[in-house]
Formats: structure tokens, C-alpha cells, sequence
């Protein structure tokens, strides 16, 4: 389970167990940015299952499903992907590129720059 990979949209409904906790098919569906239909809802939630992502409880006639792995181990995961194959595991290369690309404003710049100082200062990097 360290190393997964979640398509489009079982990251939407992953995203809602974790915004929730917990849900039903129903309560998931009524929560997604995509107009799903039931079974398909059902039917991820399923894989996800499958793949030991989510849990489930029985609640009366429904689930009640549950997110088994932390929002930041998924972030962490993608993240490491996105390093390996688009920048060549190069932590600097992407943030180059986000600085670039993005409308960053003063404060998140601000707040840029103090994350990597003091990442520096923890020993993590080295001045150049």
C-alpha cells in the first residue's frame, strides 16, 4: 500500500472520504465535482477497496466506507511520481517550475522562501 497510483477520479472520491471521514455511496456521490452515476461510485469505491485504499463498514442495508491511507501519503506518493518521471527526481527542477509557471503572490512567495530556510537550517540543504 506504500506505493499506489490513483486514476482522475478515484482521487475524487478519495478526496471526499477524507474531507468526510467517512461515507456512504450515496453521501460520496452527492459530494463529488462529477455527476457519477451510483454504480460507478459503487464500483470504484470497490477497486479502491480492492487495492486496501478504503474500508468499509456495513451500515444498515448500505457501507459506510473508510479512507485507510492518509491524504499525505497520497500527496507524497503523486508528488514522488511527478518527480521521478517529469523531473528527473529533481525536488529543484519542480519548484522552478512552479515559480515560473504559477501567479505566486508576494506572500506565498514570502512564505517560499521561509519553508526553504529554514529547511536549510535544519541541515536539510546546503547554501550555495
Amino acid at each position: 500500500m506504500d506505493d499506489f497510483v490513483l486514476g482522475d477520479r478515484e482521487l475524487d472520491i478519495m478526496g471526499v472520504l477524507w474531507d468526510l471521514g467517512s461515507g456512504t455511496v450515496a453521501e460520496v456521490r452527492g459530494k463529488l465535482p462529477v455527476d457519477l452515476a451510483y454504480t460507478t461510485v459503487l464500483t470504484i469505491l470497490r477497486n479502491l477497496e480492492a487495492k486496501e485504499l478504503v474500508s468499509h463498514t456495513a451500515e444498515g442495508k448500505a457501507h459506510r466506507y473508510f479512507p485507510r491511507v492518509a491524504r499525505t501519503a497520497a500527496r507524497r506518493t503523486a508528488l514522488t511520481r511527478i518527480l521521478d518521471k517529469l523531473f528527473h527526481g529533481s525536488p529543484e527542477q519542480l519548484i522552478a517550475q512552479l515559480v515560473a509557471d504559477e501567479k505566486l503572490s508576494a506572500r506565498e512567495l514570502k512564505r517560499l522562501r521561509a519553508l526553504l530556510s529554514s529547511h536549510g537550517k535544519k541541515g536539510g540543504g546546503t547554501a550555495s
